[in-house]
């Protein structure tokens, strides 16, 4: 009689020792993934070192060695310290006048000034510049992160696994021949059919159909094609920078292991334990050592460059402490911020949030202190927060501390006394150093007092490497420059515009009747905005754009130019932002600018969208007109020029020849040299073109028309 099918027996156990070589060798290919993704990058980086060397003249030779006879190489069409690199040294002692010894001399040295141009290449990933070797290390690392969770899930079937099944293999074999089943035992024969009944069972079952459907999107994975890997980069790169890394640390620039800190508070924050399960997202190196710096120093004022993921830093510490047990958080901050503080802590953590604000503030209030969680509110909402004295915040975390810098002002005084109720203090801001250091130190005497008395003596001798290790446990600050040297390239262009008659007129009338803030609308005032120099550069730069499937932000002062914009390309608007604008509507306008198609345009007020917002997903920056600080466009320009940006930034200043612009634009650059060369030394300076400054500036203008026109003053 028979029992079963020898026929099934072979397929089951067959796709059982597929499925146990396939996950094993899905398992080894992923171990070896970052060694791939290592050599990938290293030949990119040998790529971008050889363009390097391919620009630089043989005439760089006789730095290191004279007498050399260049004008042989030349002849023969060796120009470079690159050309030299990709020729044989036999090829160069070929060449009439170059002898063997002088031949190899020459690559010696080549090969010398090769090596240090290769330790100074840092690459960048931009999806404007996907090369053959760009593109290779991107698809690379798009499998790896891609099949990540998948091989995990693999691997622990795996473990568990693979010895019973390759045991149930081998008991069920004598079923695969009928010779050897017929000398099988009874008792052997039972065990097998037992055996194999339930191996049929479990392939059917969920989890094995699960394991199954895990191998063929690995497989999948590992054919992806480079324009999927490439969409992925342009989508989210964050992923990909962080796996760079972990794989060539220095690479990318970000080889700095103690992030400037002075080197015995480095060791204290490296041996710093941080337990991030429950945040949501992939920490950059710097911003990990970011959070342990905050919880290894407890009240402290994180102060990196804006674009820098200060907010991501707060809520994983706010996630670390959360999994020790800690419970009850509050983050104060301006109410232009309160949404997208709630979305950004929902968004990358499993934290609870509770806005406490509006008319139901107080309810909400009493159902945070109930089950704890994080409570978001405004500086002006401070006032409801009232604790009992045995009641203690797990953390504090002020954003925009900056707004407590006047003692006297009634919500320093209200988080004053909420600080009290703290045992972790974070204030956040970046621009604490544009301000006099008086008021960096009263910023810090509310974190750490005895380091604010230490200071204030040393406050002279502000820019000093001394002054800066005083306050190192306190304030810690990084440059974009230095931990975002992955980005993409910004590059900025002032766009001259030449006025019509039409436009001239408007502005000089304005210029000579002192109505300066017409005046400053230079173009957009036009009566037809169709015929506005700046409106039709703009129609321009947006074609553009459109073709490059970039997206763009447009930023003005003034409310009545954002309106003429809008106007003028009518459905491929989103917005306007404006001060009126709630924070809700602000961050709807702005999910709906992300989710929008190529060559679509937001509108913002440049002192409302210039701040608080998360705009990776636009490219080109248009500012309408100079404004009164470089401060104000640099925030602005940072809404799209931050982490997370794959694409070269393009930033375009409209502005009109022979006008106010031309002026401002003059001065704003000595003031942004200024605050380039000591905003970061914590130097005192005004950078606001003040009304008084700008008065001076138009009366210029004025006597200018004056004089063209041939009006007689009284000057």
């Amino acid at each position: 009689m028979k029992e079963f099918d020898i026929n099934e027996v072979l397929k089951i156990l067959k796709q059982y020792e597929q499925l146990l070589n396939t996950t094993a060798q899905e398992i080894q290919r992923n171990n070896s993934a970052k060694y791939s993704i290592k050599k990938a990058a290293e030949e990119y980086s040998e790529y971008e070192a050889l363009n390097t060397l391919k620009s630089i003249s043989i005439e760089e030779l006789s730095n290191y060695k004279n007498g050399l006879r260049l004008k042989y190489l030349t002849d023969n069409k060796i120009n470079t310290i690159g050309d030299i690199i990709q020729s044989p040294t036999k090829k160069l002692s070929d060449i009439q006048g170059i002898s063997e010894q002088t031949a190899l001399i020459i690559k010696k040295i080549a090969a010398f000034i090769a090596d240090k141009v290769k330790q100074e290449t840092k690459i960048k990933l931009s999806a404007d510049n996907q090369n053959k070797y760009a593109t290779a290390l991107i698809t690379k690392i798009y499998i790896y992160k891609s099949n990540l969770s998948y091989i995990e899930q693999c691997k622990a079937f795996y473990i568990k696994n693979s010895n019973q099944i390759n045991q149930a293999i081998a008991t069920c074999l004598p079923m695969t021949k009928n010779i050897k089943w017929f000398f099988t035992s009874k008792s052997k024969k039972a065990v097998a059919l037992d055996t194999f009944g339930k191996l049929k069972e479990t392939l059917n079952s969920d989890y094995y159909k699960n394991i199954q459907n895990l191998v063929s999107l690995i497989d999948k994975n590992n054919n992806a094609s480079s324009s999927v890997a490439w969409q992925d980069f342009t989508t989210d790169n964050i992923d990909y920078i962080t796996v760079l890394e972990q794989t060539n640390p220095g690479l990318l620039g970000t080889d700095d292991v103690k992030y400037g800190l002075p080197q015995e508070l480095a060791e204290q924050i490296k041996e710093e334990v941080c337990d991030f399960n429950g945040l949501k997202c992939t920490l950059r190196r710097y911003q990990e050592w970011g959070v342990k710096y905050i919880l290894n120093r407890k009240n402290v004022l994180l102060g990196d460059e804006m674009g820098l993921g200060k907010t991501i830093q707060a809520i994983a510490a706010m996630v670390s402490l959360r999994n020790t047990g800690e419970k009850h958080f509050l983050v104060i901050c301006p109410a232009s911020v309160l949404t997208n503080w709630c979305r950004e802590i929902s968004i990358h953590s499993d934290l609870s949030v509770v806005k406490v604000h509006g008319d139901d503030k107080q309810k909400c209030f009493d159902l945070w202190l109930k089950n704890g969680g994080v409570a978001v509110t405004t500086y002006e909402t401070t006032a409801l927060f009232k604790f009992e004295e045995a009641f203690k915040l797990s953390m504090l975390i002020v954003d925009e501390a900056h707004y407590i810098k006047n003692p006297k002002a009634i919500r320093t005084k209200n988080t004053k006394k909420i600080c009290k109720s703290s045992n972790r203090i974070l204030f956040m801001t970046g621009t604490a150093l544009e301000n006099r250091v008086e008021e960096m130190i009263t910023l810090i005497a509310i974190l750490q007092p005895e380091i604010a008395k230490q200071i204030k003596r040393l406050s002279f001798m502000s820019t000093a490497e001394s002054f800066k290790e005083k306050i190192a446990p306190v304030y810690y600050r990084r440059k974009r420059v230095d931990v975002l040297t992955e980005l993409p390239e910004l590059v900025e262009s002032d766009e001259w515009c030449n006025m019509t008659a039409e436009e001239e007129k408007i502005y000089e009338d304005a210029i000579l009747g002192k109505r300066f803030a017409d005046a400053r609308r230079v173009s957009w005032n036009i009566n037809d905005i169709t015929n506005s120099s700046k409106a039709n550069r703009l129609l321009e730069i947006l074609e553009e754009a459109e073709e490059e499937n970039r997206k763009v932000i447009v930023f003005s002062f003034f409310l009545d130019t954002l309106q003429k914009v809008c106007d003028l390309l009518k459905d491929k608007c989103v917005g306007p932002i404006n001060g009126s604008v709630s924070p809700q509507r602000r961050q709807e306008i702005i999910d709906e600018f992300t989710n929008s198609p190529n060559g679509s345009v937001l509108v913002a007020q440049i002192q409302s969208g210039g701040t608080g917002l998360n705009i990776q997903c636009a490219s080109i920056v248009v500012i309408c007109e100079p404004q009164f600080k470089p401060s104000i466009e640099n925030q602005a320009i940072s809404r799209a020029y931050r982490m997370g940006q794959a694409r070269n930034v393009l930033v375009y200043r409209l502005l009109c020849e022979d006008s106010i612009d031309e002026k401002l634009s003059k001065l704003l650059d000595k003031k942004q040299l200024i605050f380039d060369t000591f905003a970061d030394e914590s130097v005192s300076a005004n950078m606001e073109i003040d009304e008084q400054t700008f008065t001076e500036l138009a009366n210029e203008e004025a006597k200018r028309i004056a004089e063209k026109r041939g009006i007689i003053t009284s000057d």
